[in-house]
């Protein structure tokens, strides 16, 4: 049965927030502010944050920068996720992925019908894995960011959710770099 098991200590992880927008700055980035709030409310850490524009490149270069630095355990995107011209967030994201999370995506939209309805099949929410680091990339909404927050990643980001999180896992996701 899931739940806490606060037995268990919890354990901070550094993560990373990139808005994606061609008209966003930091004085008006909404969700970029709502996923910071959030990672400072749960006691992990901001490692970085940045806005780079709905650009393939510039969010590959970004998110594939982060995540090589040793010091970034994840990365959460937030907008460029649905069908117009210039949403390539997954586009960009998604050749990094070593591995896909599925899951993440179906998840993620049984959260927000309850919520929006069948608006929600306007989202291309993802995840994945890439250099040991999980890779979330969220709508570009602040209800789309709090409704991933709060019902997936708090939990599945803290240690004492049981029965399982990824922070358990995280030590051993590069194991097979050590066999010989």
């Amino acid at each position: 049965m899931a739940g806490m098991d606060e037995t268990r200590p919890f354990i901070p992880v550094s993560i990373a927030v990139l808005t994606v927008s061609d008209t966003r700055t930091l004085a008006d980035d909404r969700s970029g502010d709502t996923l910071t709030a959030r990672i400072d409310e749960a006691g992990h850490r901001l490692a970085a944050r940045a806005i780079v524009p709905d650009d393939i490149a510039q969010i590959a270069a970004q998110v594939r920068a982060w995540t090589l630095d040793a010091a970034i355990d994840v990365v959460i995107t937030t907008g460029g996720t649905g069908f117009t011209g210039r949403d390539v967030t997954p586009e960009a994201v998604e050749p990094l992925f070593e591995k896909r999370m599925d899951g993440f995506s179906a998840v993620f939209h049984r959260i927000s019908y309850d919520k929006i309805g069948t608006s929600t099949i306007q989202s291309r929410a993802t995840a994945g894995l890439a250099n040991s680091t999980f890779i979330f990339v969220l709508p570009g909404s602040p209800g789309a960011c709090c409704d991933a927050w709060d019902g997936i990643l708090k939990q599945q980001l803290d240690y004492r959710h049981m029965p399982c999180n990824f922070i358990e896992i995280m030590p051993r996701l590069d194991e097979h770099l050590k066999r010989r």
